[in-house]
């Protein structure tokens, strides 16, 4: 199971955020979360990865329980897992190749063949492979979260935390963004948290679906179905 949470609290300055979270995925399951901004998807998905302390319950992401965790297995989980933010995060001054060169070099690929494989990997799964060169304003908006999902997957990532990755974008350039979420997650067979705001998403993209409100987390009647 990727990720295990059983009566969850999560508060901010000891006030309850979301309560009785009760949240299971496997390994290929497309979770939504949906809500009104406030409350509660954005600390949901932040205590996935550990910046959100868990208040009471238990939570498990990929086998480390969240609520003990240590800060040196800490920074292990998070290279397994792969963020998507809704804000861009690219780095303005460089490529697109050392925006992603960057990164591995942060999490340990001493070698730089294997970098320059692995870059060229993920900008091929995003249909990208010819913006190497580019600097990110030279990208139309779309094209640059399509980076960014790209570089989520540079470590091969079980898991991936989507942060209403289409909120800055049009229609066209958020089903974009969608349909490659999903396909990765097909292909990969990672799990996929969503937050999102555009309730078309999970009709077009099935998958399991929760809403925060009133402070607590409700499963909707939406199933999770299998794609092929």
């Amino acid at each position: 199971m990727t990720i295990n949470y059983n009566s969850v609290q999560l508060c901010h300055d000891k006030r309850p955020i979301l309560s009785d979270v009760n949240l299971q995925a496997h390994s290929g399951d497309m979770i939504y979360l949906t809500g009104l901004v406030g409350s509660g998807k954005s600390t949901l998905l932040s205590s996935m990865y550990g910046n959100t302390p868990i208040h009471k319950g238990q939570a498990m992401v990929l086998g480390n329980d969240m609520k003990r965790i240590k800060s040196s297995k800490l920074q292990s989980l998070r290279r397994q897992i792969g963020i998507v933010h809704q804000e861009l995060r690219l780095l303005s001054d460089r490529t697109i190749y050392e925006n992603l060169d960057f990164v591995l070099r942060a999490t340990d690929w001493d070698k730089k063949s294997l970098r320059k494989e692995r870059i060229e990997e993920v900008l091929e799964w995003v249909k990208l492979s010819d913006t190497t060169k580019c600097y990110p304003h030279e990208l139309s908006g779309g094209q640059k979260q399509c980076i960014c999902v790209a570089r989520a997957m540079l470590n091969h990532p079980e898991l991936i935390l989507a942060d209403e990755p289409t909120g800055q974008l049009d229609t066209e350039s958020g089903e974009r963004v969608m349909a490659l979420l999903d396909e990765i997650r097909r292909r990969a067979n990672c799990t996929l948290v969503i937050s999102t705001h555009n309730l078309q998403w999970p009709e077009i993209f099935p998958g399991t679906t929760y809403t925060c409100e009133n402070g607590i987390l409700v499963r909707n009647n939406m199933t999770q179905q299998q794609l092929l």
